[in-house]
């Protein structure tokens, strides 16, 4: 009687202990009677009948994530490695919807593996019918037709993806450095023209330069020519002005026309004398000289009266 008794409290101790269930947050625990599902449970503290219901498995509705790393080929037969991050999560906390997470796989490795071998032959499919040139530049489009072709297939599972990102996407090293051969020698090519279109507009605008430096100094000599040319005009004219009033003024005073050519004479000398830059010029100074020099220059003089009657 005593040892049933005991046998009896031991039991009911159990079974008071196995009464109340805890949940933690962010998961749902599923309840089955003799194996067969029966209900779920909730976060927070539940009741559960000892030794009938038991907590079969326990349901995370967090967001999981899982990193991926895979191969794939291009059409034009380049190889393609991805690392991509998966973030997925149970499709929502109905009953049903537990209910098929918590038996459709057998366990958490398995659900892993068909997802990421999914996801691998999607991407995969998809990289095949593209060209290694454009891989680089679809990386939006990878992840939208995965997510798409994948949508339904999770559903089915009771899960659903929230986001693919895919962090790196590298060729093999040989098509890398081919890669980066092409990317040098555009480069290259680019600094090149670049460097020949300077080099054109230099010596464009050099030339330019120098024409119109050429122009602006040929008009300055243009001009200067025509300011010494009216110089020596009026020189000329000045001097014939005064040589003028010279042969007057001695007319007047009955002088011998001879000395106005003595004094152009002996100011010629002095003129050069003054202004003279290391030339030699040799002058006869001997009385016959002077004399034979003012008889050429009388008899010049006699020469240009005598033209300008008869042109009167």
């Amino acid at each position: 009687m005593d040892v049933f008794l005991v046998l009896v409290l031991f039991i009911g101790i159990i079974s008071l202990f196995t009464l109340f269930v805890t949940v933690k947050q962010g998961n749902i625990a599923v309840v089955t009677v003799f194996g067969k599902y029966k209900r779920i449970l909730r976060p927070g503290l539940n009741i559960k009948v000892p030794l009938i219901e038991k907590i079969h498995s326990r349901v995370s509705i967090q967001n999981r994530s899982v990193e991926l790393e895979f191969q794939a080929t291009t059409q034009d037969q380049a190889n393609v490695n991805f690392k991509a991050m998966l973030l997925f999560s149970v499709l929502n906390q109905e009953e049903d919807t537990i209910k098929n997470v918590a038996f459709k796989f057998l366990d958490a490795q398995s659900l892993m593996t068909a997802l990421t071998r999914t996801i691998e032959g999607s991407i995969r499919s998809f990289v095949a019918t593209k060209k290694q040139s454009e891989i680089l530049l679809l990386r939006t489009e990878i992840v939208q037709e995965v997510k798409q072709q994948l949508d339904h297939t999770l559903e089915g599972w009771g899960y659903h993806l929230i986001d693919l990102q895919l962090n790196d996407i590298a060729f093999d090293d040989t098509i890398m450095k081919s890669m980066a051969k092409v990317v040098a020698s555009t480069n290259l090519r680019a600094a090149a023209e670049n460097e020949g279109q300077a080099l054109l507009i230099t010596k464009t605008k050099a030339a330019e330069a120098d024409g119109n430096a050429i122009k602006i100094a040929a008009e300055a000599e243009k001009i200067a020519s025509q300011l010494r040319g009216q110089g020596v005009a009026l020189f000329r004219e000045e001097v014939a002005k005064g040589m003028s009033h010279a042969a007057k003024e001695m007319q007047t005073a009955n002088l011998d026309a001879s000395f106005i050519l003595f004094s152009m004479w002996t100011e010629s000398i002095r003129h050069f004398a003054e202004h003279g830059k290391g030339n030699t010029i040799f002058l006869d100074g001997s009385s016959d000289n002077m004399k034979r020099t003012m008889q050429e220059l009388m008899s010049i003089t006699k020469g240009s009266s005598i033209t300008s009657e008869e042109k009167k």
